[in-house]
Parts: structure tokens; sequence; C-alpha cells
């Protein structure tokens, strides 16, 4: 059973269309790295997996249910981390930390994994959210994902904000979590990040996959050149994409 698999999947917004038969697969104890410029189609893809919108045609489909009928159910094996966080500005980082926990799985949060992670990324839990730099409110979503033992990760340019220190990190993070079988797809800009971690690749113009395969074996067909060249060869001058779609 994969843990992702997407078939085919059309979105339409009015005459526009922000997915063109997208397919995508995900195994368990995999990274897969989803790359595209703004505006590819990546949130729209990412919006459908959590089951806000609803694919035109085509499956998607998250531990072998479908992502739109099965939305709730399939919320608490999994921990969505955006690239723009928005907390309750009257809760302090901790009751928010707390509150996203408790909707996962058992629904009781593991107060020895929560500490672990908070003082990983050096984080105040006590002050309010409203207080937070982006940095610290990123924190605040990554300690909840990785305290909360999801089955699979969807982080859509999760080191947003972050120094150097904390990204490195959330890197060990996620070699930790592939580790232990647990699954990540991985949305980012930042090359380096996704070459030290990703075991695949998708690449995403204008709402239609344009390159798929394991990374290694891409960079290798490449002659040994670096993920970003490798990247900018699929794009022209202009770039892809369209301003309805951020991501």
């Amino acid at each position: 059973m994969k843990v992702i698999e997407i078939k085919e999947l059309v979105k339409k917004f009015g005459r526009f269309t922000a997915l063109d038969g997208v397919n995508l697969n995900l195994d368990g104890g995999e990274v897969l790295a989803f790359m595209g410029p703004n505006g590819a189609g990546k949130t729209t893809t990412i919006r459908a997996l959590l089951g806000i919108i609803r694919a035109t045609s085509g499956s998607v489909e998250m531990f072998g249910e479908d992502a739109w009928a099965n939305a709730v159910k399939l919320h608490r094996r999994i921990s969505f981390v955006p690239g723009d966080v928005n907390l309750w500005s009257n809760l302090t980082g901790g009751e928010v930390i707390d509150l996203f926990m408790a909707m996962r799985k058992g629904g009781k949060p593991d107060r020895k994994r929560r500490e672990e992670y908070i003082q990983r990324f050096e984080l105040d839990p006590s002050k309010k959210c409203r207080t937070y730099s982006k940095g610290n409110r990123q924190k605040v979503a990554l300690v909840s994902a990785f305290a909360s033992d999801a089955d699979l990760f969807i982080l859509d340019e999760p080191t947003s904000g972050l120094d150097p220190l904390m990204e490195n990190i959330f890197h060990d993070c996620i070699r930790e979590q592939k580790k232990d079988g647990k699954s990540v797809l991985l949305s980012s800009h930042i090359m380096s990040e996704v070459e030290k971690l990703a075991d695949k690749i998708i690449i995403i113009r204008e709402g239609k996959i344009v390159e798929s395969g394991v990374m290694s074996e891409i960079l290798e067909k490449f002659n040994g050149r670096t993920l970003e060249e490798f990247f900018l060869s699929k794009y022209n001058k202009n770039g892809g994409g369209d301003k309805n779609d951020a991501g």
C-alpha cells in the first residue's frame, strides 16, 4: 500500500487548469522532494492531499483511502507544516503545541517527546504567539509536527524563517523520521536541503510533472552537475506557472 498515491489528478478553477494529469507516489520510509517555481501547482496538489479542495478528476489517496472522503480520519495520521504559519495570538506556543498534538492518533500528547523537541528547537513555549517572530512561529509548527508521532509529514517550505542552526536541527529530525519508517513529502526551494534529504524528486511546471525519479539517478543522468543546475534546466527565463496558484 502506498502512503500517497495520486493518479491523473486534474484540478480546474473555472477555465483555468491548475493541475493537469499529476501522478505522484510515496512509499513508507521515503523522503520525496516536490519542486517547482511559484505558481507551478505544488500548493494546489498539497491542498488536494489534505482534503481542502476536491479533484476535478483523477484520484488522490493516502494510506489506501480517498483523501477527500476520509480527510478527518486521515488527518490523525499526518502532520502538515506550511511555509507561513498563522497561530492563535492569545495562546502560548505551548498551548498551541498541545492542541495540535491532541488531534493526532490517540489524542494523548507524549509529554516527553514534546519537551525533547521544544529543547531541540530552542523554543520558549511560555510566550504568547503574538510575540513570536516568523522563525519562532515556524518552530511551534515543527515541534507540533515532530512530537506528534505522525506516519506522514507534509511539509510546504518548512524551514522558511529558520536560521542555519535550526535548519540543521530540522534536517536531523527528518533523517530520524525516515529511519523510523515514516514518510515525508517535502516542498522546498532550498536545493542544498533537497539534495541532503530526498530519496526521490518530482518537478512540476504549469500543473504538469516534467521530471521524476530517484535523486541519485537523476543527478547521475545530468553528468554530475548540481541539483540547482538540473532544476533550472527545466525552465526558461520566464519560469512557469500562473499567479492564481501560490505554489
